[in-house]
């Protein structure tokens, strides 16, 4: 009975000991499986950003390349043939052939010049100077489309005519049914020879410049050519070089502004002189031969 009674005290206590060692690593294990969640959960969202980084990546690469519309006009006529011989018999009546500017591509930029000294003895002379300058843009991805670019070149042009030095009475007109927009630039230009009636026609026609230069003055003692005259020259001068660029490019040389013939370039074309330096040039050489 003593033996029985002593079993009975011993088997609670080992009884309460097994369920306390149960209830400590039953405790033990709790942390190690919140580790184990925590570790899960950093990895799933690692994985995300990554997907997300590589989709990022994969739309950008899959972005269409930014492209611009191509020029109308993909070349220009031979510049000492865009003005017809009538028209040149009138202009420069005693004129020797034309002499082409240099150029190192012609299919962007090209110039024809004609100078005419008419000597009349002790009566005086007679001196004209023709000029033709064509420049072509081409569409750029980064500069933007060629008819644009040639609207800001054609407002450069007439800037540079208008603030030519020692000019005098300058007048600005638009000009009609030449190219998609034109005008004319004129003014007086004194020089020790005589007085020099200038007039410069811009005209602009899809994606090209056209700048008609042309002067006269009456020298040693000869009469000074009439300004309005020599105005509508020049204007007939500049008609015919644009229909000469549309013609070149497939089209009749008798479209309306707006018309748009076909062709297509793309690229940048090198700036051009100012022709009224060279009709100076020109003109203070020529009249030595007058003697």
């Amino acid at each position: 009975m003593q033996l029985r009674a002593q079993r009975d005290q011993r088997d609670p206590q080992a009884k309460r000991a097994k369920r306390l060692t149960r209830v400590l690593v039953g405790a033990a294990a709790v942390p190690v499986m919140l580790v184990a969640a925590g570790c899960s959960s950093d990895s799933g969202s690692g994985d995300g950003k990554d997907k997300a980084a590589e989709e990022s990546a994969a739309s950008k690469s899959a972005s269409p390349s930014p492209t611009v519309q191509a020029a109308a006009f993909r070349k220009l006529p031979e510049a000492c043939s865009v003005v017809t011989k009538k028209t040149l018999d009138d202009l420069v009546p005693k004129g020797d052939s034309g002499k082409e500017g240099s150029s190192n591509d012609t299919a962007l930029r090209a110039s024809c010049s004609w100078d005419s000294l008419d000597d009349n003895g002790v009566k005086g002379s007679q001196f004209r100077w023709l000029s033709v300058s064509m420049l072509r843009f081409e569409s750029d991805v980064a500069r933007g489309e060629g008819d644009k670019l040639a609207r800001d070149y054609y407002q450069k042009q007439l800037k540079d005519a208008q603030g030519v030095e020692g000019a005098k009475s300058v007048k600005t007109a638009p000009v009609s049914g030449t190219g998609d927009e034109a005008s004319v630039v004129r003014y007086d230009l004194k020089k020790k020879e005589g007085t020099f009636k200038q007039q410069t026609v811009v005209a602009r026609v899809e994606n090209v410049v056209v700048t008609v230069d042309y002067n006269g003055a009456g020298l040693a003692g000869d009469k000074t050519p009439d300004a309005d005259d020599l105005v509508k020259d020049a204007q007939k001068a500049a008609k015919e070089a644009v229909a000469a660029v549309t013609k070149a490019n497939g089209g009749t040389g008798s479209e309306k502004p707006g018309d748009k013939p076909g062709g297509k370039s793309s690229g940048s074309p090198s700036a051009s002189k100012t022709p009224s330096d060279a009709a100076s040039q020109s003109a203070s050489a020529s009249p030595a031969k007058s003697g």
